[in-house]
């Protein structure tokens, strides 16, 4: 009856295309004693909002939740004159903030490889790829991003390498179209694979937390080399699994065919962390129908960092 179902607009709207070869569990139990050189009762989070970004209520929410203040920027691209004024005025927001938060959306329309590419365009930027060196290096800040900020902090080099890059190499990681060749909207299972973050300390390796997904570009990809590093370093956060809490590469599991599974990394030290699943779209009544443990505890693990 499922493949009478399915099969009959399957060439039009597949549900079902090639999963991911040769995965497997990852365990990186050490955890960060990384913390902020400050004290702050209640750290203020940078939320960037650019032409296409739809998260930035949710994120402010999810932030302003677990005890920290999320000051919503929105980008003024009118003009030339204004863009400028943003650059300038956002770099200045930068200094007063102590962590940046990339919100999802759908940032250039998301047309072929344009998921991200305006906001790496804007954030590489001199005097903002200052504030944020700055903002990592010096004051010891976090950053992360979701779903598009997930991209655009790949095309940023700021994951996996952990700073912000002239330009992307062809050999680097990226983030591409799904393998089932249309955009993924569901509600996914992922397992902690490593607790070397400061945006992770609420949860344990091993955890299974749901997750909803929402993306056409997500599938990870990056040569054996560079991902031979990500295991070693404890660099992939977390990863796609199955029903029975098993890494898996079934399209079924793995919503975009990502490599070993990763739907999250993080750069070395981990103070950036990006991943495709949003976990700001948490909430005492959601998902009522589809039980699970759904918050991965990182706001409320960045509010901790800085105390």
């Amino acid at each position: 009856i499922s493949a009478v179902y399915e099969g009959a607009l399957e060439s039009v709207y597949p549900v079902s295309a090639k999963g991911a070869d040769n995965v497997y569990a990852v365990d990186y139990k050490i955890r960060s004693n990384l913390k902020s050189n400050v004290s702050v009762a209640k750290p203020r989070v940078l939320v960037p909002v650019f032409p296409g970004t739809n998260c930035e209520y949710d994120s402010a929410k999810a932030i302003e939740r677990a005890g920290a203040k999320a000051e919503i920027f929105v980008l003024n691209n009118l003009s030339g004159e204004k863009v400028k004024e943003s650059v300038k005025r956002f770099a200045k927001l930068i200094g007063d903030s102590q962590s940046i938060f990339i919100p999802g959306g759908f940032s250039g329309g998301d047309e072929p490889d344009g998921s991200g590419k305006f906001i790496t365009a804007f954030f590489r930027n001199p005097e903002i790829s200052d504030a944020v060196a700055d903002l990592l290096d010096n004051r010891y800040g976090l950053m992360a991003g979701i779903c598009n900020g997930f991209q655009a902090l790949i095309k940023l080099g700021l994951l996996p390498y952990g700073r912000i890059l002239p330009h992307s190499d062809e050999g680097d990681p990226t983030l591409t179209f799904n393998t089932i060749g249309r955009h993924q909207s569901k509600i996914v299972s992922t397992r902690i694979a490593s607790v070397k973050s400061p945006w992770l300390q609420k949860v344990e390796v091993g955890d299974i937390i749901k997750v909803p997904i929402s993306h056409g570009e997500g599938r990870f990809v990056a040569d054996k080399k560079t991902l031979e590093t990500l295991i070693a370093n404890g660099q992939i956060a977390t990863q796609y699994v199955d029903l029975n809490g098993e890494v898996s590469g079934d399209i079924a599991f793995n919503p975009n065919g990502s490599v070993m599974s990763i739907e999250g990394i993080t750069s070395p030290d981990g103070r950036i962390f990006g991943k495709m699943g949003h976990s700001e779209r948490v909430g005492k009544y959601l998902y009522r129908n589809v039980p699970g443990r759904y918050d991965i505890g990182m706001f409320e693990s960045l509010v901790e960092y800085f105390k």
